[in-house]
């Protein structure tokens, strides 16, 4: 994740799905990002968004989600978006923007698997609130939030959640809970965007990114066996270690795999 402190980063767009579409086709790697606002702002694809609302959603939003790191995610996501399913597009925008807001990641493995995995049927506002109080007195912020910033913050949270499909939408304060299981074409890009990310085999397979799907490390390794049966990699596995015999030799190779599948 970009930091560990929790921010209020996500009042500039929440899930932002179909506003990053826009953004992904705008996009242009040789453009550096107050020349992508230009282009933007310029493209009147976003009608109805002020310019600096606009300037917050490039530069709050999608630039720390899809641009922070070398090379950035944009390109593989651009190149995606209209070949696999609204559905796998918006898993793969969930994990980036959970990585670029902690506070999000945090409330996704901590508040939501929780509630799903004990059988609740909703999450709450209030059970926002209240994880976000707990985050400031934990310190987990850079200073310390107002009443009206956590209750805002708490708002933020579920709301994102039900852009991405694990809350209901509207705008409610008790929104229920909604069944979320990852797509085995995310499955594949995580593992490998995990490994070339210099993560070791057995570290891939324990990695705190399969927590915001509700798997812990059992899981990973029963997904990644049914998915080595299709070919994405070799799975070697004897007691706690496995070794994972990789296919493609980049992220091009494998975004260009996932297309024609």
């Amino acid at each position: 994740m970009a930091n560990t402190l929790y921010t209020t980063q996500l009042q500039a767009g929440l899930g932002m799905i179909q506003e990053t579409h826009t953004l992904l086709n705008l996009w242009d790697p040789n453009l550096d990002i107050n020349l992508f606002q230009k282009k933007v702002l310029d493209s009147g694809q976003l009608p109805n968004v002020s310019a600096r609302r606009l300037r917050n959603i490039v530069g709050e939003c999608f630039a720390p989600r899809y641009l922070r790191i070398q090379p950035p995610p944009a390109i593989n996501l651009k190149r995606f978006q209209t070949k696999i399913t609204s559905t796998e597009i918006s898993q793969l925008f969930f994990i980036y923007t959970c990585r670029a807001n902690a506070v999000l990641y945090d409330f996704v493995k901590e508040i939501y698997w929780a509630a799903y995995s004990s059988g609740k049927g909703s999450i709450t506002n209030e059970d926002a609130e209240r994880f976000v109080l707990r985050a400031n007195q934990d310190n987990k912020t850079f200073k310390p939030w107002s009443e009206s910033t956590i209750r805002r913050v708490s708002g933020y949270l579920t709301g994102c959640c039900a852009d991405f499909g694990l809350l209901e939408g509207g705008a409610k304060s008790d929104r229920k809970i909604l069944p979320f299981r990852i797509e085995s074409l995310t499955a594949v890009y995580l593992t490998y965007d995990l490994h070339f990310s210099g993560h070791g085999d057995n570290s891939v397979l324990s990695h705190s990114d399969w927590g915001l799907f509700g798997m812990d490390r059992s899981d990973v390794l029963n997904e990644l066996k049914q998915l080595a049966l299709k070919g994405w990699f070799i799975i070697q596995s004897a007691g706690d270690v496995t070794r994972i015999g990789w296919q493609y030799q980049n992220m091009e190779e494998l975004t260009d795999a996932l297309i024609k599948r």
